[in-house]
């Protein structure tokens, strides 16, 4: 049995911007990401070292790592809308 979507979608302008800002905000987090790993396996009794709060190095980099990719999501959303509504007025103005 086929359906329809629930909600009807339509033709987005920004796609474009959302498709270079999600790549762009993916490498820097995979760069971060990248450095985490590099640590664990290079040096892992770096991983030790006393950071803030008297968390270590392992701890730290790795909450730091969550609220990056909590932060870069709330970033890209506003981005995003931001650029959606650009988008539409041009569409609108094109349309009179």
């Amino acid at each position: 049995m086929l359906h329809e979507p629930a909600a009807q979608s339509e033709k987005d302008y920004a796609s474009d911007y959302k498709r270079k800002l999600g790549i762009k905000l993916f490498i820097v987090y995979g760069v971060l990401y990248a450095g985490f790993v590099a640590i664990n396996a290079l040096v892992p009794v770096k991983m030790e070292t006393r950071m803030l709060f008297g968390l270590n190095l392992a701890v730290f980099y790795g909450f730091s790592l969550i609220l990056f990719a909590i932060i870069s999501g709330l970033i890209y959303n506003h981005l995003c809308t931001k650029e959606e509504d650009k988008q539409r007025l041009i569409e609108e103005g094109e349309n009179k």
